[in-house]
């Protein structure tokens, strides 16, 4: 499948999860689309907070559990929750079946942030959470305070 003519980045998998790029917006700091693919029961991040992008999830496959700040919602194919900047979310699959997502995110925090990730929570063993904090803050990224 293209997108106005661009091909589909390659696969990019972070532990269980899959982000697929559509549009790679981070070279013009425009929106960024891709497809996240969840397993059942999967590792996911930590709730976070983004300093610098919004961010909408809408649900193609199976059901995703998301929240935006106070907010829980299973969602289902053809709904969708939005993530304003500064907003702390959080995504999950405690369900049976893998779930596909579409995500928009303006702007971009691009391919690259989670080749980056890739590389530390693939290397095998507990992620270095030092080195992941760098990572994530490099690129905007807030971990929520833990509850």
């Amino acid at each position: 499948m293209t997108i106005s003519g661009m091909a589909r980045g390659a696969p990019i998998n972070v532990g269980q999860l899959s982000i697929q790029y559509l549009i790679d917006g981070s070279a013009t700091g425009g929106m960024g689309v891709f497809e996240l693919t969840v397993p059942s029961r999967s590792q996911v991040p930590p709730p976070h907070s983004h300093t610098h992008n919004e961010e909408c999830v809408y649900v193609l496959e199976g059901t995703l559990r998301y929240s935006v700040d106070e907010v829980v919602r299973d969602l289902t194919p053809g709904e969708w929750m939005f993530t304003p900047r500064g907003s702390v979310h959080h995504f999950s699959n405690p369900h049976n079946d893998p779930a596909r997502a579409l995500i928009v995110m303006t702007p971009d925090i691009g391919a690259q942030y989670f080749r980056d990730v890739g590389t530390i929570v693939n290397a095998g063993g507990p992620p270095d959470r030092e080195k992941l904090m760098g990572v994530m803050s490099r690129y905007g990224l807030v971990p929520a305070p833990p509850q």
